[in-house]
Formats: structure tokens, sequence, C-alpha cells
């Protein structure tokens, strides 16, 4: 196979690792690596004739890394409901709908994604379609389905009901239920095992003993493990334990925290999910009660992370995105302002989580994240500077390129209109207990006939039914 080079030139490349305004510079791509950054990059450099070489003009913008999300659920579909997650639309078509919005995200420049939990295996198809080209969407870590327990996040449904097999998640009350889906998941080609405790961190759902259990046999089978923990007793468990990297972390003591900073783990905030509630409830049409909720959440929050990031915890970008308030290729670089309002992280850290921080979650520490020699070829072009101002990424239209391992990524002219919904609903009867007093409003002698029915519609209807009787090949749609 020949060797394919690309050079991008006259951008202003960011220094992901330092902190100082981008660099004029060139940037020389061999296959899927970056070979050479800087003024005269190609020289020095065995390479074809110049103008054999492909070449992106960049003048005027910025060059940086490609975004990593690392909290990307491609197969939620856009939902509403946690119902429409777990029930509605087969696996077949929400395998479908995820491989279509995946070139969503990667439009959006988020070049790499892992995702923590999904629908049966299709994150494993994703991840493979992708590498084989069969679709377009951004490289790609993936879990399977939740290990939980019956008091952890994704057992939602009464006893009865149980944990369907299209949900999210999959019921492990007891070790060797664990240790059998971990090796199950781990025989169907999935990256990463991921735990759910407590909903909202009030208490650990998993014993410290089945922590390390879990983590052992991870590691064991080559795998990583990370673990949806929003209270401090869970985080400080999984710490113990040896989990990668923590989702959430809401509310951490001093201790845990000081725990955090000096283990290898990373914290995946997540703060986009709560913030597009929080923030535009009116138009998500959250219920008041839980966008009070969620406000508290975030104040707490927005304490731990602070004295997190005081303490020196490393931090990666993650989204939720997935559900219909966090749609795909939309918000995900909303993240970055919220690190920087909720945690205190300054532009320049916020971007670095955005990118080389979630670099752990795909397995690539020290290959992906940065635009620098020898590192995998996923770099954006933007229309503006994001080191002073993070929200120029937030509109799609600033995206100017986007090159994931080398190649220039094109896409359909109306790919961010794309919308797909599931192909079955909650059935609604109503919306509110239809009582006496709610019709009368007070009103002494109420008048209940609102109805555009009559006792002559009723005769025409008698007349009709006893012609059809009488002649049915008459009957017609139409004549009904």
């Amino acid at each position: 196979m020949d060797e394919q080079w690309l050079v991008i030139r006259n951008g202003k490349v960011i220094d992901i690792a330092g902190d100082r305004p981008p660099l004029q510079q060139d940037v020389v791509i061999r296959n899927s690596r970056i070979v050479s950054v800087g003024n005269d990059a190609v020289e020095g450099l065995q390479h074809p004739p110049l103008e054999a070489m492909a070449q992106l003009d960049a003048s005027g913008l910025t060059v940086m890394p490609g975004l990593i999300d690392a909290h990307c659920h491609m197969t939620y579909g856009e939902a509403n409901t946690e119902e429409e997650i777990d029930l509605y639309t087969t696996h077949e078509l929400r395998t479908l709908i995820a491989a279509a919005n995946a070139a969503k995200v990667l439009r959006a420049g988020v070049t790499s994604i892992s995702q923590p939990g999904g629908s049966y295996y299709i994150g494993v198809g994703l991840r493979e379609g992708v590498k084989r080209g069969l679709l377009i969407g951004p490289r790609m870590s993936t879990a399977g389905r939740y290990l939980t327990t019956s008091n952890g996040l994704v057992d939602w449904y009464p006893t009865s009901v149980g944990v369907p097999e299209g949900s999210i998640g999959k019921l492990t009350n007891t070790p060797d239920e664990m240790l059998r889906e971990i090796r199950l998941q781990v025989k169907n080609g999935v990256d990463f095992i991921k735990l759910a405790d407590s909903p909202y961190g009030g208490y650990q759902s998993f014993r410290n003993d089945e922590l390390k259990m879990v983590a052992e046999l991870c590691h064991q089978l080559g795998r990583g493990c990370t673990i949806h923990a929003r209270g401090s007793n869970e985080v400080g468990a999984a710490v113990d334990a040896g989990f990668d990297w923590i989702m959430h972390g809401n509310i951490m003591s001093d201790e845990v925290i000081d725990k955090l900073a000096a283990s290898d783990s990373v914290l995946v905030p997540t703060l986009l999910l709560l913030a597009n509630d929080v923030d535009w409830p009116e138009l998500t049409g959250t219920p008041p009660k839980a966008v009070s909720n969620i406000r508290v959440m975030l104040e707490k929050t927005a304490d731990s992370l602070h004295r997190a990031h005081a303490a020196g915890v490393k931090f990666a970008m993650g989204t939720d995105t997935g559900f219909a308030v966090t749609p795909y290729g939309e918000w995900h670089a909303r993240e970055i302002e919220l690190l920087m309002t909720y945690a205190g992280l300054s532009a320049c850290e916020a971007l670095s989580a955005a990118t080389r921080g979630g670099a752990k979650t795909l397995g690539l520490e020290g290959e992906l994240g940065e635009v620098k020699p020898g590192y995998i070829a996923d770099v954006i072009t933007v229309d503006g500077d994001p080191t002073t101002n993070v929200r120029v990424l937030l509109n799609k239209r600033n995206i100017r390129h986007v090159v994931k391992g080398g190649v220039l990524q094109v896409f359909p002219p109306d790919i961010d209109d794309r919308r797909y919904e599931h192909d079955a609903l909650p059935i609604v009867y109503s919306t509110h207990a239809l009582t006496y007093d709610m019709v009368c409003n007070g009103d002494p002698a109420p008048s209940f006939v609102r109805s555009p029915w009559s006792a002559g519609m009723a005769d025409d209807l008698l007349a009709d039914i006893e012609r059809l009787s009488r002649h049915p090949a008459e009957t017609t749609a139409s004549s009904l």
C-alpha cells in the first residue's frame, strides 16, 4: 500500500500540553500518524515531491487535536424516556440509528469516543464498523451492558418486571454473577467493563470486596474498568479497588479526593446532562422537582470538583450524549466550559481534559490527544481560538475540517439536520386524572355537551350500517 501524506499548512497549532498562545506551524501527516510539526515541518523528512502530497490550507484557522468524549452513549438514540432506551426499537434498528448518528458526532469535531455501556453488543459492532470503513464515525472504545445490583442505577423497573434483555443494565447480585458476566462480555469483544452504583450517590451498592474482585478480573483479562459513582463512598472504594477511571464524582470528601489525586484514576465528571436540564427546563420539559434536585446536586458538585482540581485530580471530558437533552453532535464542546465553571479549570486545562485527558479511556495514552510527532493524526481546524474563547467549538460551523487517522473526513451537507426517532413511544392515555370538579370548575349547573355529535348523525350511522349489512359488496374503506 502506498504511503498517504497530508500537510496542514499555515494554521495556528495549539500546544495542549503547554500554556501558551497557538503558534503558526505546519503539520505533516504520514498515513495515520503525525510525523512533524513546525515552520519547516517537511525538512529532513523522506517524502514524495510536495506537489504529490495532499495539502490542507488552514490559514487563519486554529489547528488542534480532535475532541475525545469519554462518556457518549451511541445506543440511546436521543431518548426522552428510559423506556425508549431499554424497551422500544429492535436492536437491529438501534444499530442502524446509532451508525447514522456516529457521523454527526464526528462532524462536531469529536474524533474519539468511549461508550460506557449500552444495549446488547451494539457498541462492539459500531467500533468494528468504523475500523473497517463500513460507516463514518469517531474511533471508539466500548463497554457492554452495565453491571448493577438491585440497588444500583439500572434496575429501574418493579421486581415483577425485572431487567429486560434490551436494557442497558445487567442485574448481577452475587460475585458469581458478576464474574460470569465479565467473562461473557470480554468474550464478546468489549474494551472495558462498566459498573453502575447507586443512582444519586446516596449509598454504596457494591461491596468493597466485589469492586476489588471486578477490577482484578478485568485487568487479568486485559480490559479496563469504570464505574458510575456519584457519592464519596463508592468513589473511594472504586479508587481503592484500582478502577481505571471514575464517572461523575459529584460528592467527595477531602480524604477521597486526596486518594483519587494520588491514584492513576481519571475523573470524568460528565456535567452536560445535568446542566442542560437545569439551564433550559422550559425547552427540555424537565419536571420542576427534577430541576430543583439537579440544581442542588450541581451546587454540591461544584464544591467537590473545585477541591478535586486544587488537589491535582486528573480530568477527562464526558458528556452523557445520547439523551434528547444531549443529542448527538450538538453539545459535546459545552462540557469544556462546564469544567471551567464547575471545577475551576483554566481554558487550557479544560481543553487538555477534552483531548489528551480522555486518551486513557481508549487505551491510547501517549498516542492520542495532541498535535505532536508520533501521535495519531486526529486533528481539527477551527475558525477562532479556543484558548481564548472555548465557545467557538460549540458552533459546528466553526469546525472547518476534521481529520481522523490522517484522512480528511467528508460529510453529507444535511448531516446536522438529521434526526432519527425510536419506532415506538409510551402509550399515553392522558397526563391528568379527569375529575368532576376539574370539568365543572365551580359551576353549579354545568353543561357536559361539548361533542359535535348529534342525534341526526346517529340516525345516519344506523342507516349506513343497515344498508351495508344488506349489500356487503359495497363495503370499502371509504364507505366506513
